[in-house]
């Protein structure tokens, strides 16, 4: 509550630099707003009394301070919205920043998984690859058996036609 007490003060005492600118302000639109023309009185009183005066320098002087504050207190909210409008773009700036920044690491990570990805399907069409090189190795080798084994079949065959001998396993399951 103490702390509260200074900064009323300060604030509702302007600057130097704030009244300036707030006579300048009052300067402004004293020229900008037309200010009625008062009708001259009928007969102007040469006796004024100092009451009079006294109220109407009064009333000026009232009129003048509720001008000045209207003014400060203009001048405060200008202040006030500039600051804040400062804020929001630092936090809009800072935003982008930690959004690219995050889109940059994605990309980075995207860019990584397509690497792994990449060696991982040429890692699996070496395997492919390696499948079908053992595949004909294999076909070649049933191949050369079977050559094999209708050689010896063509010579065993020749060996009975040459001696007239009838092979026993064939005609064993018949028999005559």
């Amino acid at each position: 509550m103490e702390e509260e007490g200074p900064e009323k003060d300060e604030a509702s005492v302007p600057v130097n630099e704030e009244e300036d600118a707030a006579q300048n302000d009052i300067a402004r639109e004293e020229s900008l707003i037309p200010v009625p023309e008062k009708v001259p009185a009928a007969a102007p009183e040469k006796s004024s009394s100092p009451i009079d005066k006294d109220v109407v320098l009064a009333q000026l002087a009232t009129e003048k301070k509720n001008a000045l504050v209207k003014a400060w207190e203009e001048n405060e909210k200008a202040k006030a919205d500039n600051k804040a409008h400062k804020k929001i773009c630092a936090i809009g700036s800072w935003e982008k920043s930690k959004i690219a920044s995050v889109e940059a690491e994605l990309k980075k990570i995207e860019e990584e998984l397509e690497k792994k990805k990449a060696e991982y399907a040429e890692k699996m069409k070496n395997k492919i690859a390696e499948m079908h090189k053992e595949a004909e190795e294999k076909r070649v080798m049933v191949e050369a058996k079977r050559r094999e084994d209708v050689h010896k079949i063509q010579e065993t065959a020749q060996k009975f036609r040459a001696t007239g001998y009838t092979p026993k396993k064939f005609l064993g399951c018949f028999s005559c």
